[in-house]
């Protein structure tokens, strides 16, 4: 958790790979970083002792898949920890730089990576043989036991192991809810280039887990390239790869070349970008210039829809920041847009880049009032998909489903559970679960304590300046037909009416001005 150099507002970023684990191996329950160093550092905690090292020789360095490999080379904990870093991005503080953990695994959203670069520091480094005491052994492998056959055996997570998110792409293409060149259409003709199928047959070379899942829902992909021109002499490089990436590079951006999506992905890494505002920043630019609100004067090369080399160099343009325009762009898709126009087609939602669904009123209601304004805080998304031929609710209706929702993932993401597998962690299986350890909580409790933790939260994000009549709408989710139809301006408003009321007004008294505003 940090303040968002994004949005001015929470910022909140979540990651698989073995971080949580190797935090607690390491001797450590949390980590909290206060101030900035003077010169670049990163810091080795392990054994129960925090040393703050010299980073001066990794700090400029292109790509951030390098750094990694050093530090493996200097930590110790082989097998056991984990290595979290930024790239230049970070240290250049895009606002949406990320911070890079086991190569293929992000904390992506809301520019943690920018935070990091403010205050120098490169890398973190976690390891150790510390454990956590279970007071009943025999009914902790019961319960695990049962979880882990529940797990491996559901329908819900065979799909993440066999094609991963990807396999979203035809779906939602099917439904008319992939949004497709800056969401000036929600259907892409290339959808079947870019699928999880395609991804599958064509570059999967291997798939991976997070520490002690057995789903292994990380797929990676290969890229294979002549070595200096020379016959039958190849490079062979990975690239993890996800439904968000494909969306937000593909898509978004007309791009329909499998490589060269992959190349597009592989450069977000490099650089520590997040890949989904990339994608969305990219998108709008394009469509900007395409208007003739910029020009070559700005985005010094000509931005074209599935032209992925072009869009390659503007991904280095907006790390290095050449004029002033990268400059804005680099603080967010907004920025640019209150800078140089075309805001009604700036695909954000309090500040933060949309995420890749135009599934109807939830998706964007959800991403509105979500305390990170992303689709994982609760999941609108899915309540569109579960209406499909449906009467869908009132708006209060599914603004009080999201807030429910929201509040119980609280407890999930607090005990540091995949969303993948939400369905498997019911309430009454996380109580069984807890009991082990010596922790006694009721159902009841359970569902109170993520309210309370939601609700604090909201406090949080209303001390630092959140006022839901201000919240912007873009123009465009309205004119572009959904699977539900075109939506409504209307229901919008008296959605965040009533959240404003009902669920915020305890901290904040506001009333919700025009969409137009």
């Amino acid at each position: 958790m940090f303040k968002s150099p994004l949005t001015g507002n929470l910022g909140e970023s979540h990651a698989g790979g073995r971080a949580a684990i190797s935090l607690r191996m390491s001797g450590f329950g949390a980590i909290v970083i206060k101030g900035a160093s003077r010169t670049p550092i990163y810091l080795s905690i392990h054994d129960g002792r925090v040393e703050f090292k010299d980073a001066s020789s990794l700090w400029g360095v292109r790509s951030s898949l390098t750094i990694g490999k050093v530090l493996r080379e200097r930590e110790p904990w082989p097998g056991l920890r984990s290595i979290m870093r930024i790239g230049r991005a970070g240290e250049r503080m895009v606002r949406y730089a990320s911070v890079i953990l086991e190569t293929y695994r992000h904390f992506g959203r809301l520019g943690l990576g920018a935070v990091w670069g403010s205050k120098k520091l490169k890398a973190i480094v976690l390891g150790g043989r510390s454990s956590v005491k279970v007071e009943d052994i025999k009914k902790y492998r019961t319960v695990y036991r049962e979880i882990f056959e529940e797990c491996v055996r559901s329908e819900a997570t065979r799909k993440y192991h066999d094609l991963g998110t990807a396999e979203n792409v035809l779906p939602l293409n099917e439904i008319g809810g992939l949004p497709t060149r800056n969401l000036s259409s929600a259907r892409f003709e290339g959808a079947e280039s870019i699928s999880g199928e395609s991804f599958a047959e064509r570059s999967l070379a291997r798939r991976i887990a997070c520490a002690h899942c057995p789903i292994a829902c990380i797929h990676i992909a290969f890229i294979r390239e002549r070595h200096l021109k020379e016959k039958y002499f190849y490079t062979v490089r990975y690239i993890g790869y996800d439904y968000e990436p494909i969306y937000a590079l593909g898509s978004m951006l007309g791009v329909s070349d499998m490589d060269g999506l992959l190349r597009l992905i592989e450069e977000t890494d490099v650089l520590g970008l997040d890949a989904i505002s990339s994608g969305v920043a990219l998108a709008w630019a394009t469509e900007a210039f395409k208007r003739g609100i910029i020009g070559k004067e700005e985005t010094i090369i000509e931005p074209d829809w599935g032209n992925w080399e072009v869009y390659l160099k503007m991904l280095e343009f907006i790390v290095e920041q050449p004029n002033e325009f990268y400059e804005k762009l680099a603080r967010g898709t907004e920025e640019a847009a209150r800078s140089y126009g075309g805001l009604e087609f700036s695909l954000t939602f309090g500040g933060n880049e949309m995420p890749g669904y135009h599934t109807g009123p939830g998706a964007y209601i959800g991403y509105l009032i979500g305390l990170r304004h992303s689709h994982l805080d609760n999941a609108g998304y899915s309540l569109d998909q579960r209406y499909l031929g449906k009467d869908y609710p009132d708006p209060k209706r599914l603004v009080d489903e999201l807030v429910d929702e929201e509040s119980w993932r609280q407890v999930l993401t607090s005990l540091v559970l995949c969303l993948f597998v939400r369905g498997v962690y019911k309430p009454n299986v996380v109580v069984r679960a807890l009991e082990p350890l010596g922790i006694e909580m009721s159902e009841d409790e359970l569902k109170e304590l993520g309210k309370r933790i939601y609700r604090e939260k909201l406090e949080l994000k209303k001390m630092m300046g959140f006022d839901p009549s201000k919240l912007r709408v873009p123009r465009r989710i309205f004119e572009v037909e959904s699977p539900h139809g075109l939506l409504r301006e209307g229901y919008v408003k008296e959605a965040l009416d009533h959240f404003s009321r009902a669920h915020f007004s305890d901290y904040f008294e506001a009333s919700i001005g025009s969409m137009e505003e």
